[in-house]
């Protein structure tokens, strides 16, 4: 079997001599868009946790305003903090009805937690929670990626190898033409055999050609796959053969898919996600302290003529009645950790089931290729009896084109299942969760 094949179109940038597949799962990892958009998730995730860790730190604002009143109450009040206040302005007439003025405030405070009743604490964890699940997600994107490549590789491969066959069909069947007629000017055979393999040469011609057209799609799929443009030159070096595999012991593979697949993980940490939001929702029944501080100064005009002043304070706020709505929210996220819980089952069920079904396929992949090595040397054999029988008048054209066929079909089930092993050996360390860019299957 050919152990390398040429995509023969224009060499782009990202044109190599040669790629084989663990290359080319590297590669992907770095071009993938799907891989920049999950690692992009987590570093937002990431993120989240310094925000929520914000909570217990000081809050500093800066505000600056203009007013311009010939309210009473707010003309008394600003001349106080202007320090502006005169004997004059206790006069009724000025009190009653003052003459209109500015006040241009600039005001700096400070906001300091001291108890928020653990919001703060179960905010950071909730996303560092979030953060592990962004984690979590990013390797289940990589070992799907890290699949898809493996796919799109030997699907691309598997329809090169089906083209060879079936250019090899094509010129075995017009080497039997060439006997047929041989035969026929021997006055042994008719023009019906002719006939006979010109249809089948038909056949298979077609057969080549949309396996042609199958291996311009699988190029296509490959690129797409590596994140690559479409029209990428590749030379792909890893070969489509066989994998001898140690046997898999399922309980193992099954244990395994439950504590390293992303999604098992994944549901855990959500369970863990909704105990902690519920912790949060309980603890909004319990009193806050903080502490507050402003410094203020207040002017009639923007540079001049002006005081200031400040003020600390340490206030308690405590939730005593929100009409429900706490109540609410509290048995909202116990319902909620309620259902992951039940995620976590059915996830575990999911990823067993995934496992088994996997390594149903690997078993049953590598049986079939035993069956069909052995067709495959029995079709080749009868096929070449076939022909000396038919040269020496012993055998019919319908013998002779039923083992044609045979050998293209025994071949091409040959090829199919060795694929099918591949695929399938990747499918069962994605399900177990130990699909890695340092795979033995990539080998």
């Amino acid at each position: 079997m050919r152990k390398s094949f040429l995509f023969v179109l224009a060499a782009p940038l990202w044109a190599q001599d040669s790629l084989s597949l663990r290359e080319a799962v590297q590669l992907a990892l770095q071009e993938n868009k799907a891989v920049a958009g999950s690692n992009a998730a987590t570093r937002a995730a990431a993120a989240r946790i310094e925000e929520a860790r914000s909570g217990r730190l000081p809050k500093l604002n800066y505000s600056e305003s203009f007013v311009r009143s010939d309210n009473p109450v707010f003309v008394f009040g600003s001349l106080l903090t202007q320090h502006q206040f005169a004997a004059e302005n206790f006069n009724l007439g000025s009190l009653n009805r003052p003459d209109s003025m500015n006040n241009f405030q600039s005001l700096l405070t400070v906001d300091q937690p001291i108890y928020d009743a653990g919001q703060t604490r179960t905010a950071v964890k909730s996303a560092g929670l979030s953060r592990q699940m962004s984690l979590e997600d990013q390797r289940r994107t990589q070992m799907q990626l890290i699949s898809a490549v493996v796919r799109a590789y030997y699907g691309a491969v598997l329809a090169a190898e089906s083209l060879k066959t079936a250019e090899q069909a094509v010129r075995s069947a017009e080497a039997d033409l060439q006997r047929a007629e041989a035969v026929r000017a021997a006055g042994m055979s008719t023009d019906v055999d002719v006939l006979s393999i010109r249809v089948h040469l038909a056949a298979v011609t077609e057969r080549r050609i949309q396996s042609a057209a199958d291996l311009d799609v699988a190029r296509s799929a490959l690129n797409d796959a590596l994140g690559l443009p479409l029209e990428t030159l590749h030379i792909l070096s890893t070969s489509l053969r066989r994998l001898d595999l140690p046997d898999f012991e399922l309980a193992s593979l099954e244990r395994n898919a439950s504590s390293a697949r992303p999604e098992a993980r994944a549901s855990h940490l959500a369970a863990d996600l909704a105990k902690t939001r519920a912790d949060s929702a309980r603890s909004a029944l319990r009193p806050q302290i903080g502490f507050h501080a402003a410094f203020e100064v207040d002017r009639q005009q923007f540079v001049n003529k002006g005081g200031a002043n400040w003020l600390t304070s340490i206030g308690l706020r405590w939730n005593l009645f929100n009409g429900n709505a706490d109540k609410a929210r509290i048995e909202e996220s116990s319902h909620w950790l309620e259902r992951a819980h039940a995620d976590e089952q059915r996830v575990d069920s999911a990823v067993r089931l995934e496992v088994r079904r996997a390594w149903a396929g690997l078993r049953a992949a590598g049986q079939r290729i035993e069956v069909a090595q052995a067709t495959v040397a029995e079709a080749d054999e009868s096929l070449r009896i076939t022909r000396n029988r038919y040269e020496a008048g012993m055998s019919n054209v319908t013998e002779l084109l039923r083992n044609e066929t045979a050998v293209l079909e025994s071949r091409t089930r040959y090829l199919a299942a060795v694929h099918d092993q591949r695929i399938a050996a990747t499918e069962l360390e994605l399900a177990a969760g130990q699909l890695s860019p340092d795979s033995e299957v990539l080998n």
